[in-house]
């Protein structure tokens, strides 16, 4: 039995009493709620003043925190996705600490349009007739379904009704929207005839869902893109191309936005936190007429991009007017492309300052891109144990447990984050 009993614990005013923080007393009856808890169990509380501080102190802590990523998954979805460039910090610093012309038009005087700000730059990275933004890829596709297909019928491959991360299913989008399903094809095997001749007088959109999570292999047909829109031509109906991930340079067999349109779609969508390496956003580029009738309909409102990200998106697009360098800014684009010399490099210095060892590891792209791609990577391993501990440091580090080890891969880790991940193992030892 412990040798505190509950009569003996003081009341919320007596705790208290030395202190003038405004959420003490809340602080109070969470702490004295669970030492009663301990006592009925049979454990000591333990110093109570101690546990009051700790609890304020935890009350103040931000719990979305920076994380050092050394999974060796770039585009780490659980880990927030794409790491900003610093131009695109830069920007949504400057606009978000004062005010800005979001929605004003400087030269007119009069009210603007948000989308305005990104809409040159992505009709010259894209080659697209209009442009539109919104918060994220998910939300471009309700409203293009919403917008072109509400009450009517969109024909999608079977082979292409995908979930991808965190449940999210391409029959459960078009359903939300007001469209109906229809399924063409099979899991395997589809062909342009297909399309054909599920085209009914009900159908008013054709939509491809590029399979960026996973790949079908073996006995398997898919009709070229260029083949799908010379259907729809024919049929008169929309063409719209989710491209997923999207970029506007080359990574490896990724589809572009622009080629995507060269082909003939008429609207292609894509995340702009993945491989375009930006913020949070779902983009829409293709047709004049077709984006006017998304930015007109009631869901556009609801789903507008906000202007912290907007602003991180000029930052990014900016980049990507000179190829070359965004290839070496956007975080993303970085660590796909260097050498693995550098990568071995990192590695060794911090299985140096670690007492670790080096191995060679496989890093991916993740963030449902390229889901067989392997990249050659190098990793510091060190002692298994170390792993919860690391997760729970002050700058948390997540690593990848593997054969008894931990890995702390260095394609996903900066060379000055080298030696924050060695005081960080110091620490936890």
């Amino acid at each position: 039995m412990p040798n505190v009993e509950l009569r003996d614990l003081p009341s919320v005013d007596d705790l208290t009493r030395r202190s003038d923080d405004p959420l003490a007393v809340d602080a109070a009856r969470a702490v004295l709620a669970r030492a009663r808890e301990e006592i009925r169990a049979g454990a000591e509380p333990g110093d109570l003043e101690e546990r009051l501080a700790a609890e304020l102190a935890g009350a103040r802590r931000p719990t979305l925190r920076r994380v050092l990523n050394a999974t060796g998954i770039v585009v780490h979805t659980n880990l927030g996705r794409a790491p900003l460039p610093a131009a695109a910090l830069e920007r949504a610093v400057e606009v978000g600490g004062s005010y800005s012309n979001l929605e004003y038009d400087l030269a007119e005087g009069t009210r603007g349009s948000r989308q305005d700000h990104v809409t040159a730059l992505l009709r010259r990275l894209t080659g697209a007739e209009a442009a539109l933004v919104v918060n994220n890829n998910a939300a471009a596709m309700l409203l293009a379904l919403a917008a072109l297909a509400e009450g009517r019928e969109v024909l999608v491959s079977r082979g292409e009704l995908i979930e991808i991360g965190d449940g999210f299913r391409i029959p459960d989008v078009l359903a939300r929207s007001g469209a109906r399903l229809v399924e063409v094809g099979t899991t395997n095997r589809t062909r342009a005839a297909d399309y054909e001749s599920a085209a009914g007088a009900d159908a008013a959109l054709i939509l491809r869902v590029h399979q960026s999570n996973f790949r079908v292999v073996g006995f398997t047909e898919r009709p070229a893109l260029k083949e799908l829109a010379r259907v729809a031509r024919r049929r008169s109906l929309p063409l719209l191309d989710d491209l997923g991930s999207g970029v506007f340079v080359d990574v490896g067999d990724e589809p572009t936005a622009r080629g995507s349109l060269a082909e003939g779609a008429d609207l292609v969508c894509f995340s702009g936190d993945k491989l375009l390496g930006g913020p949070q956003a779902g983009i829409v580029v293709g047709r004049a007429d077709l984006v006017a009738r998304l930015r007109s309909h009631p869901l556009h409102r609801a789903l507008r991009i906000d202007k912290l990200g907007l602003a991180a998106l000029e930052g990014t697009l900016l980049l990507y007017l000179d190829p070359a360098r965004a290839r070496t800014e956007v975080p993303v684009l970085r660590m796909l492309n260097e050498d693995e010399a550098a990568v071995r490099r990192r590695a060794e210095r911090l299985a140096g300052l670690t007492g670790g060892t080096v191995e060679e590891t496989v890093a991916r792209v993740g963030g449902g891109a390229l889901p067989l791609a392997e990249l050659r990577s190098f990793a510091c391993a060190v002692e298994e144990s170390l792993a919860a501990p690391l997760r729970l440091h002050d700058v948390p580090v997540v690593g990848i447990v593997r054969d008894g080890k931990l890995l702390l891969d260095c394609r996903t880790l900066g060379e000055d984050e080298i030696d924050e991940v060695a005081d960080a193992v110091s620490a936890c030892r």
